[in-house]
């Protein structure tokens, strides 16, 4: 067998039908290759306890630990039996139950002294901390012999503890892991072999033995440091070669034209730009005057202004005569960038027509919902060039919309957008668009780095004066119902004094089973298992809520409603009646989630606020406070106080930084889900590199990366590098790299 297929193996063919079925569905785990890169989480000492006391709420562990007591119970009459056993570790005790037919085996086997390995999910019973059916597996035995024999095994030895799921155990995956292990000495070594003797490493093939079965600390340390940097490096040499395929790209260089349609913009403009503003906007500008593409990430707070420094960078390619295009993720997005936009040009958004500016050009707005007459009008507008701004959805990669000369495509949200749609409408230019990517979820630098790796990085750290503060607070529904009761009563009192406020539900509420995804899209809600939720009821929905405010709480205020799949017309109608100060309060999805700007909407109540993520409840937050008045968001949630969604939600409301969220974000995230969507084609995520806690092992993979590509772009002289990234790569996919 070759050194690349035993990676390639199917697990099918090793462990049988059952075992490998579990891996691929539940652990994303497929061949030799997965398995052999499923590393352990932690290491359990032989003989060492692990503290009782710190164990997470609803979370599936594995504990070693020793029997204190055990018993068995009757109930129902006599009719039902449970067997209880306590734990012990010296830091605190644990109570694992066992009931029914189900008593047998354990009570037989675990009696006071023994010590085992326990798997299962903590919950809460009568206030004690328990495991209900735990797994188990004994490390000590009953005779002698078996004792000593078992001693020998374990003694010294450090228990690997795999992420693991609950249809399969930490221990029948090491079991697993033993099967396919010799498969390691077939390992491809992604390092240069100057980089790996320069830096000391490990071989590959000896990382992967100390990973999963050291004998020692440092033989995890060691294995640990090599396979950190294999991950960094790799993901960084594809992204160097992104960003240099991307150098070696014509674009036209769009210059700033002194007294254009900027300057008539700049010189009407109410307020003096921020220095933040005029910094971002100056790399901007200069990115666009070169003959490459421009590829740039412009990250910043909600309200800090993104809108305005991409505006002036459009009129700049419309001053150099091409056209800018925006893409936004949904259609009331897109609407109010195309409403605001043509508000801060004034007569200057209406080129060629009656009343306009002579210095002016058209702005058009293009969704996949417009009417016939008005699509068509867009699209002759675009062709021709009488229009040099256009504001639009996915409708705007459609294979009909042609442009007269499109020079800079700005993408909203980019967390929103896959790299084949950014590679589609930029494919609409004559040469490479010039290419700027906002978001306003803030990324900390090396997330950014790891991330965006192809896209230059400016960030608008300033909020504009005039933007108010916003007190966030917890609402504990379940435990204390009558702060709920007095949440209601604070939008009661902004409504009073004369403001507004958005109630955010995750689902619509038509359909039990539809949850209203990202950008207002429909996806399955997924009937929550009862090992997976221990309050088994579907989230607050918004037709439900506003129903109950209209008749109860909020009874005698102006309640209207707002989700993804009302009509484009009855959404932008809504939208402009709530703008316009006619409804009091708006109960909604997270539609509202980016660009809605209305300064006078000072309240904002999240229900269900544990379902959603730290990212998107400070993006929902920042939807208030953008005007004089002060902001409060209310994150109702029933959540219990001690699990790890209460301490999420306690940590959006102890902040309003966004990089500090986005940190927090990260580090309570698992490994895997750091590249999320932004890396779409990227088939591995990281597995041991945790961005937060390796930014210099990044930053050094880094330099080396842009070195290893700048001498040698194609890798002709690195074959192991260039198989191991086209491993990396999606299948179908493999000119991802040369997108971008």
């Amino acid at each position: 067998m070759d050194r690349v297929s035993s990676f390639d193996e199917p697990l099918l063919k090793l462990l049988g039908g059952a075992t490998a079925k579990v891996m691929a569905e539940h652990l994303g785990l497929h061949t030799v290759g997965d398995l052999l890169h499923h590393y352990p989480r932690r290491y359990e000492e032989r003989g060492k306890l692990t503290a009782l006391a710190d164990l997470p709420l609803d979370e599936h562990v594995t504990v070693v630990a020793q029997v204190a007591d055990a018993r068995i119970l009757m109930f129902n009459n006599g009719r039902g039996k449970r067997l209880e056993v306590t734990l012990t570790d010296g830091s605190g005790r644990l109570q694992l139950v066992f009931f029914g037919h189900g008593v047998h085996k354990p009570h037989k086997e675990l009696i006071p002294g023994r010590q085992a390995m326990f798997a299962g999910k903590v919950s809460v019973f009568n206030r004690k901390m328990q495991l209900a059916h735990p797994t188990y597996q004994l490390l000590d035995a009953s005779d002698a012999d078996e004792a000593t024999e078992a001693v020998d095994a374990f003694a010294g030895r450090l228990l690997p503890i795999y992420p693991a799921c609950k249809q399969l155990d930490s221990w029948r995956i090491a079991k697993a892991v033993d099967a396919v292990l010799p498969s390691a000495r077939d390992a491809v070594d992604p390092l240069p072999a100057s980089l790996r003797e320069g830096r000391g490493f490990t071989p590959l093939p000896e990382a992967l033995l100390k990973v999963h079965r050291p004998q020692t600390k440092a033989d995890v340390e060691d294995a640990r440091a090599r396979l950190k940097w294999d991950e960094a490096f790799v993901l960084q040499v594809a992204l160097a070669r992104r960003r240099y395929a991307d150098t070696q790209l014509p674009a036209v260089a769009r210059r700033p034209v002194a007294g254009g349609l900027l300057d008539a913009f700049d010189a009407k403009l109410p307020f003096t730009l921020t220095e933040g503003q005029e910094k971002v906007s100056k790399e901007i500008f200069d990115d666009l005057a070169t003959e490459h593409p421009m590829h740039r990430l412009l990250q910043g707070e909600v309200g800090s202004g993104k809108t305005m420094v991409a505006l002036r960078a459009m009129l700049t390619v419309v001053d150099a005569g091409g056209q800018a295009a925006m893409l936004a993720p949904t259609e009331v997005l897109a609407q109010q960038h195309h409403r605001s936009i043509t508000e801060m040009m004034g007569e200057l958004a209406e080129g060629g027509m009656l009343g306009g500016s002579d210095r002016g050009t058209k702005v058009v707005l293009l969704t996949g919902s417009m009417g016939m007459a008005a699509r068509r009008q867009a699209l002759l507008d675009l062709v021709t060039g009488e229009a040099g701004i256009v504001i639009g959805t996915h409708a705007l990669i459609e294979d009909k919309v042609r442009f007269h000369d499109l020079g800079l495509v700005v993408v909203d949200e980019q967390h929103r957008f896959g790299v084949e749609q950014r590679d589609a409408l930029r494919s609409k230019g004559k040469q490479p668009p010039h290419l700027l990517v906002m978001t306003a979820t803030p990324i900390p630098r090396t997330v950014a780095m790891t991330v965006f790796g192809d896209l230059e990085t400016s960030v608008l750290d300033q909020l504009p004066a005039g933007r108010s503060p916003i007190a966030s607070h917890v609402v504990p529904a379940k435990d204390k119902p009558h702060f709920l009761s007095r949440a209601w009563e604070r939008v009661r009192e902004e409504v009073e004094n004369g403001h507004q406020a958005y109630v955010v539900c995750p689902r619509i509420g038509d359909d039990a089973e539809e949850v209203e995804g990202k950008g207002g899209k429909k996806a399955k809600a997924k009937k929550a298992a009862p090992e997976e939720d221990g309050d088994k009821r579907p989230p607050l929905a918004v037709l439900e809520i506003a129903d109950e405010l209209r008749k109860g709480a909020l009874a005698g205020l102006s309640v209207e409603v707002l989700h993804g799949r009302m009509h484009p017309d009855d959404k932008d109608d809504v939208m402009r009646r709530f703008a316009a100060g006619d409804v009091d309060v708006l109960v909604a999805t997270t539609v509202i989630e980016v660009g809605v700007n209305v300064p006078n909407a000072t309240a904002m109540v999240i229900m269900d606020a544990d379902r959603f993520g730290v990212s998107q409840l400070h993006q929902l937050r920042g939807r208030v406070g953008r005007g004089s008045a002060p902001g409060l968001c209310l994150l109702v949630s029933e959540a219990h106080e001690a699990s790890p969604a209460r301490a999420r939600l306690s940590a959006v409301a102890a902040t309003l930084d966004g990089f500090e969220l986005s940190r927090i974000d990260l580090e309570q995230r698992r490994e895997g889900d750091v590249l999320g969507q932004a890396q779409s084609g990227v088939r591995s995520s990281l597995r041991m590199l945790t961005v937060i806690d390796d930014e210099e092992v990044i930053a050094a993979a880094r330099e080396e990366a842009v070195a290893v590509v700048a001498a040698d772009p194609e890798l002709e002289h690195l074959p192991e590098l260039r198989t191991v990234l086209a491993a990396l790569l999606d299948k179908d996919r493999e000119e991802y790299l040369d997108k971008g």
